[in-house]
């Protein structure tokens, strides 16, 4: 197996990769995990202004 063949084989095996990484983040069963684990920031910042000093 030349370095060509092998360079080839890599990039095919990393682009079938990044097709699967794209579906998975857009199928619509993550929606509600991403936008929960978008929204932590803003729930620490509101639970840390609603503490007595």
């Amino acid at each position: 197996m030349d370095a060509g063949l092998l360079s080839s084989a890599i990039t095919v095996i990393f682009f079938v990769l990044f097709i699967a990484i794209v579906i998975w983040a857009f199928y619509g069963g993550n929606k509600k995990k991403f936008e929960d684990a978008g929204n932590l920031p803003f729930e620490e910042d509101a639970a840390e202004t609603r503490k007595p000093n």
